[in-house]
């Protein structure tokens, strides 16, 4: 048996990989967070890299995204497989294609780092907004949790899009999963060659529009017809939920892995439990593994083929035992009576005797910790109370949940470290990564949160390793090591909160210790006094300027 090899990558490389594998033509243009993607296969494509099936991918960098999606409609009708990738309002820009080429059955691909649609604000994080806009255009919409999903779903995405004549959606947490750096095992490109099906790729192209094909399409229909056309693809949907499922299974077959349409996780025997999907999944995960410790009766529905919706597949996995759930959505529909998921999952449910209500998570990637998860829990264990929230405080509506303390060792090591925006600390934290996972052997997670003002804002790299898998898609709880690279913070921000007993403080300073002493907060003195925290110091911008590299301290911190 081959032995397996383990990369250290993030969403954004892992999806673009698999993409560029089963691409013959890649319409592009960027937007934040989905950007590396269509970087990632603008370089692979200049270099010649080939694809499986032993050609170079042809790239074209559009005006627009509704352009790079008029391009891919395009390039579907004339026969090459054809991808793309984007986020929020960008996606949005598309959809009037979307229903072009689902309508005409065109097996493309958009791979999308789920981002918040601007509504009061503008806002580059990640939600499900754009997600759910899209979710009456005729795409089968595929979610991965994670940097491992990523990959091995988007291959499901594209394997099935041949298969089934329908268009897939694959997405994933924008920044949460685009850009968190994982150790994953890598899917050989040579297993996937053999899953494709010749035959339908051989179909599409015999399809393809030319001047001697004999097909007419994108005609105007009356009302003698249209609705028969729409209602004659009801065969196609139907099937696509069984394809993915076959794909998924193959999947397993060679990653050794257990994907579903809906995945279960928890007590066979379960009471309560949450259905969700997108990152979250993994920490809901972690908080069921800790509540089940002490009464097993939690449990997870883990939504992966979103589009089409699969009651089917839902029943096969929900315990009969559940007597209550609630569903979580990582997006705000105004209006409305709730939100998209936990409305699907109220009507593949509605003869059941199980109460259901629904919930709000994450917006603009607002922190959800296992303490926000078991407060769900505890809510479905007590009160019901429909129309919640969790990870704020509403003081408006008073709509949130209490958190429920839980406190879950998920790795060996964090490090926190504070950086400005474009000081290096962010490269110099990858750098740590790739050289912990690739030379140490060892499983870590990066993520890296941006101030939205980007170049000169705040940067917050979080940092784990272990010698096990880690799926923590929150913020770093527990630091035995802090890195401040600017004072200033030391006023505007309480990074010492969390920082463990005995643990190292480094702070890049002109100041002498006393001069530290003067504007430290008395809470941050109590922290370092009472849990014995080494403070060490530096005078990083000195010695860049000393050596001609003035404002690049990030390899002098790195080496410190």
């Amino acid at each position: 048996m081959a032995e397996k090899k383990f990369i250290t990558c993030d969403g954004n490389a892992a999806a673009a990989h698999v993409a560029y594998m089963f691409s013959e033509v890649s319409c592009i243009y960027p937007i934040t967070p989905s950007s590396p993607m269509a970087e990632y296969v603008d370089e692979w494509a200049a270099k010649g890299r080939k694809n499986l099936f032993g050609e170079t991918v042809k790239v074209m960098e559009m005006q627009s995204e509704a352009g790079a999606a008029g391009a891919v409609h395009g390039s579907l009708q004339a026969g090459a497989l054809t991808t793309t990738y984007t986020a929020s309002q960008g996606l949005l820009l598309m959809i009037p294609n979307m229903y072009k080429i689902a309508g005409e059955g065109l097996p493309g691909v958009i791979h999308v780092a789920a981002r918040t649609v601007a509504t009061h604000a503008l806002s580059i994080f990640g939600d499900h907004s754009d997600i759910y806009a899209t979710r009456a255009t005729g795409f089968a919409i595929l979610a991965s949790t994670n940097v491992f999903d990523a990959q091995n779903l988007a291959a499901v995405a594209h394997l099935s899009a041949i298969e089934g004549r329908v268009p897939f959606l694959h997405f994933f947490d924008g920044f949460r999963t685009s850009h968190e750096l994982n150790s994953i095992e890598e899917l050989p490109d040579e297993k996937l060659l053999g899953l494709i099906n010749y035959d339908k790729v051989n179909a599409f192209k015999k399809q393809a529009l030319n001047v001697g094909c004999a097909y007419q399409r994108g005609m105007a229909e009356n009302e003698d017809i249209y609705f028969q056309s729409v209602e004659a693809r009801n065969t196609d949907y139907d099937k696509i939920p069984d394809i993915v499922n076959d794909y998924m299974q193959k999947i397993n077959g060679i990653m050794k892995t257990n994907y579903q349409p809906f995945n279960y996780y928890g007590s066979k025997s379960a009471k309560y439990v949450i259905v969700a999907m997108g990152s979250v999944c993994d920490t809901v995960k972690l908080t069921i593994e800790k509540l089940n410790e002490t009464n097993d009766i939690y449990g997870l529905i883990e939504v992966h083929l979103y589009r089409p919706f699969s009651t089917k597949y839902l029943l096969e996995v929900l315990p009969s035992s559940v007597e209550k759930i609630a569903v979580l959505d990582r997006t705000k529909e105004a209006g409305s009576i709730g939100e998209p998921l936990y409305l699907d999952v109220v009507a593949s449910l509605k003869d059941k005797n199980i109460k259901v209500v629904g919930g709000r998570f994450g917006l603009s990637s607002k922190n959800t910790t296992p303490s926000d998860i078991a407060g769900v829990y505890k809510m479905l264990e007590t009160t019901l109370k429909d129309n919640f929230t969790i990870g704020i405080l509403d003081d408006v509506t008073n709509l949130s949940l209490d958190k429920v303390p839980m406190d879950i060792k998920v790795a060996d090591k964090e490090i926190l470290i504070y950086g400005y925006g474009s000081d290096g600390m962010v490269s110099t934290s990858k750098d740590i990564m790739h050289y912990l996972g690739e030379e140490k052997n060892l499983y870590v997670q990066g993520y890296f949160q941006y101030d939205s003002k980007k170049s000169g804002g705040v940067t917050v790299s979080n940092l784990r390793m272990s010698s096990k898998e880690i799926n923590a898609p929150y913020y770093v709880a527990h630091p035995s090591l802090l890195v401040i690279t600017k004072d200033a913070y030391l006023k505007d921000f309480d990074m010492f909160n969390n920082l463990k007993e005995n643990g190292i403080c480094l702070i890049n300073t002109n100041k002498k210790s006393h001069e530290l002493n003067d504007i430290l907060p008395n809470k941050t003195k109590d922290i370092i006094k009472n849990r014995n925290i080494k403070v060490l110091l530096i005078d990083a911008d000195k010695i860049a300027l000393e050596n001609n590299i003035k404002g690049k301290i990030s390899k002098i911190m790195e080496i410190v």
